[in-house]
Parts: structure tokens; sequence; C-alpha cells
């Protein structure tokens, strides 16, 4: 009898077990391949550290990694998460312009500070504490997961030499997404383009330079066919970050959510860390590759600033008449990086 009450014991035990413990199937999606770090902290600290926290709950997760446009282009994953054909993607603001609006105000916003670690934080904290940050991603059916998408400092790479705005007049230099906006004033031709084709146009003469940030332009090559690199102060820029499904999400107990939410605070610790170590690397590599490496003067860099159209203030005007209140987001975004020591060249939301 002793036994058999045992048995029941444990019989119960068991059972109660195998229905708190879960196990998940997990797709991501990225347009780029997993050279690129926004990618690679995937499976460098994100799925690491959801196996980790899931497995100390009892549950155990398989993670498909689609990348490099598998199931998803360039601009394409916050749409494929949306449908489901992914739980989770690295969601591109910078590509996505027309649906994650607001997530823009950086590249809006030139020549206010080169702190990737400032601006990742600003980014990240506005959109845990901002209704209006939070809304871009519901609309569109998905989850701000967090794991910002931070970029360097922007640069000035061409293939002739750069000493003053005037020696960008007519020349056609390639810029991603809103950056384009970046060249108005300085007599440069923009052309939309991307890091996936830059080597080859650069290459191919389709266009004489291209804005870019260190940390891909090393990677990328970029020196070999443009190797005049022009450090302006742009400045560091919020383009991305890990979304997912919002129907999937919900859907999830509380402490599962939590512990992908620490698989997204664990891949933003290393990417911010593994950019700022290998932005000196990339700088003294294409140093040692044949690139000439020389700072704007302030001068420069002034009448390019003071040259530009105040396209933040058009594109907050235009969010705003769509019932978008980007107008506040760019005061908001503006002043917490004055707050966090930034000094920009121009207050763009105060002209």
């Amino acid at each position: 009898m002793k036994f058999l009450k045992t048995s029941a014991i444990a019989l119960c035990l068991l059972s109660s077990t195998a229905a708190v413990a879960d196990s998940y199937n997990v797709t991501i999606a990225a347009g780029h391949p997993p050279v690129f770090r926004w990618v690679k902290m995937f499976p460098e600290a994100f799925i690491p550290t959801a196996n980790e926290k899931l497995a100390a709950l009892g549950h155990s997760v398989s993670f498909s990694e689609q990348y490099g446009g598998a199931i998803a282009g360039v601009g394409e994953e916050l749409e494929t998460v949306e449908a489901g054909l992914s739980e989770l993607g690295a969601c591109s603001s910078l590509f996505d312009p027309g649906k994650l609006a607001v997530q823009n105000v950086t590249y809006y916003t030139p020549f206010v500070s080169d702190d990737v670690q400032l601006v990742s934080e600003t980014l990240h904290n506005l959109h845990l504490s901002d209704p209006r940050m939070q809304q871009a991603y519901t609309d569109n059916g998905v989850v701000y997961l967090g794991a910002p998408t931070a970029i360097d400092d922007y640069v000035l790479m061409t293939n002739f030499p750069v000493t003053s705005l005037a020696d960008l007049e007519g020349r056609k230099i390639a810029a991603p997404g809103a950056s384009i906006n970046w060249l108005a004033g300085t007599g440069a031709v923009g052309v939309q383009g991307n890091l996936t084709t830059y080597y080859n146009e650069l290459q191919t003469g389709v266009y004489d330079g291209v804005l870019v940030f260190a940390s891909a332009a090393f990677p990328g090559k970029l020196f070999e066919v443009a190797p005049n690199i022009t450090k302006v102060g742009l400045g560091a820029q919020f383009a991305g970050s890990i979304c997912a499904n919002k129907d999937w999400w919900d859907g999830l107990p509380e402490d599962v959510q939590e512990a992908f939410r620490a698989a997204a605070d664990a891949a933003a610790s290393w990417y911010i860390e593994d950019l700022e170590n290998f932005v000196t690397i990339a700088y003294k590599g294409m140093e040692a590759g044949g690139a000439t490496i020389s700072d704007a003067s302030d001068e420069m860099r002034a009448q390019w600033a003071a040259g530009m159209e105040n396209a933040a203030k058009v594109w907050a005007e235009g969010l705003d008449a769509q019932g978008k209140d980007a107008s506040g987001v760019l005061t908001t975004y503006m002043d917490q990086m004055r707050a966090g020591g930034a000094t920009p060249l121009r207050d763009w939301d105060k002209e």
C-alpha cells in the first residue's frame, strides 16, 4: 500500500512537470547575411542566452536561422514577422520607413552625436517608455523586443580626395534610406544604395562615393574602391531592432517572454561591445589596406550642417499630418540626447 501511494505521488509529480515543460520552434528572419553584426548577434548572444534561460525554466527551444534573404529580403523582415512566416526578425526601420516611420528620427537629425552607446540607450529607452514609438510596431502586428541596431558614426568614402564641400560638386554619392537627405546642399548628387551593392557599383562607376560606417566598410572592403575616407561627424544612428510576431508573443507565458527579453538584452550588450572594439580595428585595417583617412575641418562640418535643409522638420510635419506625433518624438529624442551629453551642430527640433 505504501509503495502504491509513493508511486502515485511520483506519477503526479511527473505529470505536473510535463504540463509546464514546453518546446518552442522559433524562426528568425534577416535580410542581410550573418557577416553583419545585427545578424551575427543572434547566433553569438541571443540564441545561447534564450537556450540557457528557457532550459532553466524547464523548456526547450529550436531555432531556424533564415538569414541573407532566405525568406526575407532587406527591408522585408517586418512583413515576414507580421505574416507569421517567422516568429522573430531583424526588423529594419531604415529600410522600412513607411511602417517604422518615427523610428527613423536619428536619420533625419545628423550631426547630433557619434556616441553609439548614447544613441542605442536613448532609442531603447524611448521604445520602452514612449507609446508613440510602440504604436509603430503594434500597428504592424509586431512587438519591439530590444537589441537596438546602433550604427557607428557615418563617414564619407570616395574614389577622389575631399578637402572641402566644393570637391563634392556634381559627384554621385550613394546613401541608404533617409540619409540621402544629408547630401542636400553639398552639391553632390544623391543616389539610393545599400551595403549589399556598394562595392560593385563603386567599382563599375555607378557612383563616386558612399556614406557608410567603418564597421561595415572594412569587412565589405570598400576601401579598395573608395580609398579616401573623410570623417565628417554625421553621427551614430538607430537602424532597427529585434521584433516579434505579436500574436505569437501574446500567446507566450510571461516567464518565457522574460527569457526572450533577457536574450535580447544579452544581444544588445554583445553588439555594442563588439561594435566599439571593431570600429578601432576597422580604421586600422583600412589604413593598412591603403586608405587615406582624414578629419573634415570644423569649417567644412559647419558649412555642411548649415547648408542642409531641415529635413527633420519636413519629415515630422509630414507624419504629424498622418496622425503620428513625429514632432513630439523629435523633441523628446533631441532633449534626451542633449541631456545625455550630446552637443548637436544644429538643434533640429528648435528651428
